[in-house]
């Protein structure tokens, strides 16, 4: 079968989720494959170019994975004809100007987000894109997650008739790093440095409520900083000044309530590590990462309350599980492949820079309306 190849800069492969789940979950798992199927019976084959500041981790990244081609030298990447698409996974504060050389140098764009550290540079990001021609996405992973497939599935199919809320669980204890090291990097709990929960977890509710149930109209959010001192990762303690939690109301088209808490300051208590409860007229579901169950009106149980006697009845039993019915890939994987369908067939595409600019604005909304204390509403870009 003959092969098409595509180059690829991946900026950001050093860390954790550039890492995993884009160069060896992703990239590299479509080249142990034979390269990505086309509909003219060719196999696209990525060649990569690994960039990133520090030449020994590449170099080190390289050699593990047998691939050659590494650079610290962003702008002689992007003035390469060979290389035709350019990644970005770098911590969000590096990500704007990556971007914008890219864009400029008429490479296609996949990014992870947030795209912006705000939404006049997302929108603005998002305008040059499309003025230059070029082909862009941004990471949209939590949509391929088998439990929110079989989610997305029962909406498809009308299954909750009229749905009236959504209950969103997500996160879990990040240790402080002084007596376990801590599951994150350090910068995550850094305001100067870009992090926050709120800019890092509400562009993924965005695309969930808007891909799933409707438009996001307005929001109501409440940010904490529950733990204000951390271990960095060379052991030093510093003040960890980002939010890292929040607490959302997002209201949806067709009168839709959801609530979503997110926090690196919870113990789990839950089967999986994000959970969303859909309750409607009709049944209602609980979906994570994998598993999805559902209670029809007609099995719906009668509970009672009574405070006087001890609860007899297994309420997680009540549920059905809802069967696979397919094969699932890993999400990031998934979503490679359509964008590189996007690039090489024009294949349909929506999870563009703009839908990425919305996910940043619900951000920016969010934080303000926690600032001032009072519903927002949510204004057409």
């Amino acid at each position: 079968m003959a092969r098409r190849t595509i180059g690829i800069a991946l900026n950001g492969v050093t860390g954790r989720m550039g890492y995993r789940q884009h160069l060896v979950r992703s990239l590299l798992a479509i080249r142990e494959q034979g390269g990505l199927p086309l509909r003219d019976g060719t196999r696209l084959w990525p060649e990569l170019v690994l960039v990133g500041r520090s030449e020994s981790k590449l170099r080190e990244i390289a050699e593990r994975h047998g691939l050659t081609d590494w650079s610290t030298d962003v702008p002689a990447v992007l003035a390469r004809p060979d290389v035709d698409i350019y990644f970005d996974s770098q911590v969000t504060a590096q990500r704007e100007k990556a971007l914008r050389a890219a864009i400029d140098a008429g490479k296609h764009i996949y990014t992870e987000k947030p795209i912006a550290e705000d939404v006049t540079t997302a929108v603005d990001l998002a305008r040059l894109a499309d003025a230059a021609g070029i082909k862009h996405g941004v990471v949209q992973d939590k949509l391929f997650l088998p439990g929110l497939r079989k989610l997305a599935r029962l909406v498809e199919g009308g299954f909750f008739g009229r749905i009236l809320s959504v209950r969103g669980e997500f996160g879990y204890w990040v240790f402080e790093g002084d007596w376990q090291p801590a599951q994150r990097p350090s910068w995550n709990y850094r305001a100067a440095d870009g992090g926050g929960i709120t800019v890092d977890m509400f562009p993924h509710w965005h695309y969930v409520l808007e891909q799933i149930f409707g438009k996001v109209t307005a929001v109501t959010a409440h940010v904490s900083n529950h733990i204000d001192k951390r271990w960095d990762e060379a052991g030093e303690a510093y003040d960890a000044t980002a939010d890292d939690a929040a607490y959302g109301i997002f209201e949806i088209e067709g009168g839709i309530v959801a609530q979503i808490n997110s926090s690196w300051a919870v113990r789990v208590y839950r089967d999986e590590l994000v959970e969303f409860q859909v309750d409607g007229t009709e049944g209602s579901a609980v979906a994570g990462l994998r598993n999805c169950r559902i209670q029809h009106r007609a099995s719906t149980p009668k509970p009672v309350w009574n405070p006087d006697l001890p609860a007899t009845e297994d309420f997680r039993s009540q549920w059905q599980v809802v069967p696979d019915n397919e094969e699932f890939d890993n999400g990031f994987k998934a979503q490679w492949e359509l964008f590189l369908r996007h690039v090489v067939e024009d294949a349909p595409y929506s999870w563009d820079l703009w839908a990425g600019a919305r996910g940043v604005q619900l951000a920016e909304l969010g934080l303000q309306s926690a600032r001032e204390g009072r519903r927002i509403e949510i204004p057409e870009l």
